[in-house]
């Protein structure tokens, strides 16, 4: 991209203004579908994959484990896709598992192929090992960008201006021809892999850069619209530990594999007012989803076979509906309500756990 161009592309990003000289992927808008009024949004956590067939289930019955592999993940993929028709799908982090893979470019391609084959509009964050192979995390999330398909971007601002890689925001807008203000507005976030601070242990977090970026393009979207919003990306909030069983829908199996320090965006988050649910994965045996301070905090469920699962306890994917508002003079209004619930990769693609995530107010 040349200096005029790059110029053009950063005045966009600060103005809002969906470019094509910024990135191809622009060139495809995600709209509400015009004969339902919804936009369904599949999330898929953790596939882990590998080298393919090669590569091993982990935590499957005895009798499922010589038979299984990342095919069956991909296989998984596929499934979902043609039960659910999604709008977009979501790849919440760790889509590869670095440390198993020599060709990390290889794996990718394989990971995403459904995605890509289905030629649906997909979107991805990074987890925490992503670039454990032999590309960096950065060089990772470049090849995310360029594939098939994909309205993945890097960062805005360049590399230099934001911490992580893969920080960035789409809006969908309502059915075919209607205004083109967002009347439904995504947030994807790199949420690190791990601590960068020798006094301190664990996980990544999402840093001051990235919540000032959060914060003015929140601003600056909900002076267009108060359109509601979600956020996706990979370890979970602190807040996430907020919960047990009496207020949550879905399970927790395992602790909270957050940062061990809070760095404040969930209250970023409240203060903003447009996020109305976040989706991240990480934590593979969880799959619960649970309100606090108006916003919902949600695992996505384990997806992949070569993730650590529990033998027995299904893979799972979860699905998001936001809905429009149906008019009495047969047109759509604004998102209505925002519903959620989980399939199983069972012989049936069970449906379990539908809860509504939001409902606008009048």
């Amino acid at each position: 991209m040349g200096r005029l161009q790059g110029i053009i592309c950063l005045l966009s990003i600060l103005v809002l203004i969906n470019d094509a000289t910024c990135s191809r992927n622009d060139e495809q808008r995600l709209r509400f579908d015009k004969n339902t009024g919804q936009f369904r949004i599949l999330q898929v956590a953790d596939m882990h994959y590998a080298n393919g067939n090669k590569t091993p289930c982990e935590d499957v019955l005895p009798e499922q484990f010589p038979f299984c592999s990342d095919l069956n993940t991909t296989l998984f993929i596929e499934r979902m896709i043609h039960a659910e028709k999604p709008d977009l799908i979501v790849f919440t982090g760790d889509n590869i598992y670095g440390p198993d893979t020599a060709d990390p470019v290889a794996s990718m391609n394989a990971a995403f192929a459904p995605a890509v084959s289905s030629n649906i509009p997909w979107a991805a964050v990074l987890g925490n090992h992503d670039q454990e192979s032999t590309l960096s995390r950065q060089d990772v999330m470049k090849h995310i960008v360029g594939m098939k398909h994909t309205l993945s971007r890097l960062n805005p601002f360049g590399v230099d201006v934001i911490d992580g890689f893969g920080n960035y925001n789409l809006q969908v807008q309502g059915t075919e021809g209607s205004d083109s203000v967002s009347v439904l507005n995504l947030y994807f976030l790199d949420s690190g892999d791990y601590s960068t601070v020798s006094s301190i242990p664990g996980y990544g977090w999402i840093k001051p850069s990235q919540q000032f970026w959060f914060q003015e393009t929140s601003m600056k979207l909900q002076k267009n619209s108060k359109a509601p919003a979600l956020a996706y990306f990979h370890i979970p909030l602190p807040e996430y530990s907020s919960f047990d069983v009496s207020n949550f829908t879905g399970v927790k199996q395992e602790g909270i594999g957050s940062a061990s320090v809070n760095s404040g965006f969930f209250t970023t988050l409240v203060e903003a007012g447009d996020v109305k649910a976040v989706f991240t994965g990480h934590d593979h045996i969880n799959d619960f989803c649970g309100e606090l301070n108006g916003i919902s905090l949600c695992y996505g469920g384990g997806f992949g076979y070569h993730a650590y699962g529990k033998a027995g306890w299904s893979r799972r994917a979860r699905v998001v509906v936001a809905a429009l508002e149906n008019k009495l003079n047969g047109s759509w209004g604004t998102v209505e309500s925002i519903k959620t619930y989980k399939r199983v990769d069972d012989e049936d693609l069970t449906v379990i756990d539908n809860q509504v995530l939001w409902i606008k107010t009048p």
